[in-house]
């Protein structure tokens, strides 16, 4: 529901006033996130052929639990850390992760928006990083669009980034440019404009717009994942195929919440890490690879 101009400066200015007096007094808490992630199912494909309906469902059958996921954000002034809750696993289901990102984890988030860190231990096939930056800040632009998030008024911020494609989307790409590499090779009567329509099809956006609902209510300038720098805290945020919505949030509960970075693993930059995966997923879409060109059976892991 968008507010009129009346309501939304009723709405700013009551939120200014009490966003004020909050700002005085210590603020912590701690917000809960669903997210839900969509893929292109026309992405699935072997040899050329698309999938079945009914294989298509079966894969995302397989991926719910990838595609959806609960977090928590523990926030003070400063300071967050942002993790995904653990979930059982339901009946028949064990084997889903580790056909889907098995081997590779990501762990929390910790940002400082005080002193500009960022540090996140990742695990890569059983050996642990610790990646330690900077933060990517967003250049936000604040739209005068306002809604409401539960008992939060939230007003609309919009920016944009270039997409960084993780371990897994690069490994299965390089491995259908390989197979696609070996195919031309064995036909020759592969033609130039084929080429081209490869290259089409393998094109994928390299930049994504980004729509933040913060709220002043709640003045720290945090939010999920690395997503923060607003003046106020963040409750709902999508992304070209993912939305993530805020649907608890406990401030300055009586237990205090200690924020820690984490310290275990091998230091290493962005730029460092983003060199790691890169080598890492060229050697597994190789491996990948020469499993389709020993057979089909070989190569199918869904």
């Amino acid at each position: 529901m968008t507010l009129k101009i009346s309501q939304w400066l009723c709405i700013a200015f009551v939120t200014l006033t009490v966003g004020t007096a909050v700002q005085a007094q210590k603020i912590e808490g701690v917000a809960t996130y669903q997210t839900k992630t969509t893929i292109d199912m026309s992405r699935f494909n072997r040899g050329g052929q698309q999938l079945t309906e009914a294989r298509k469902k079966q894969i995302a059958e397989r991926m719910k639990n990838f595609l959806e996921k609960e977090y928590t954000l523990s926030f003070n002034k400063d300071e967050s850390f942002y993790k995904e809750e653990e979930k059982l696993q339901a009946p028949g289901q064990g084997g889903g992760g580790r056909g889907f990102g098995g081997g590779f984890t990501q762990g929390g988030i910790y940002s400082n928006r005080a002193s500009n860190d960022y540090a996140r231990e990742n695990d890569m096939m059983g050996k642990i990083f610790l990646v330690k930056d900077t933060l990517n800040n967003l250049k936000w632009e604040l739209v005068k669009e306002s809604k409401v998030i539960g008992q939060y008024p939230v007003f609309k911020a919009v920016a944009t980034r270039n997409i960084e494609q993780n371990m897994w989307s690069r490994m299965g790409r390089g491995a259908r440019q390989g197979q696609r590499g070996r195919e031309k090779k064995e036909d020759s009567t592969a033609t130039a404009s084929t080429s081209s329509d490869i290259e089409i099809a393998e094109e994928e956006p390299k930049t994504e717009t980004i729509v933040a609902w913060y709220t002043p209510m709640i003045p720290a300038s945090h939010g999920p994942d690395e997503f923060g720098g607003l003046p106020g805290l963040i409750l709902e945020l999508s992304t070209n195929n993912t939305t993530i919505l805020c649907t608890k949030v406990v401030l300055n509960p009586q237990e205090p919440i200690a924020i820690e970075p984490p310290v275990k693993g091998k230091e290493v930059s962005r730029e460092e890490y983003q060199a790691i995966v890169e080598e890492k997923a060229k050697e597994m879409a190789e491996r990948f690879g020469g499993g389709n060109r020993r057979g089909q059976q070989g190569g199918r892991r869904f």
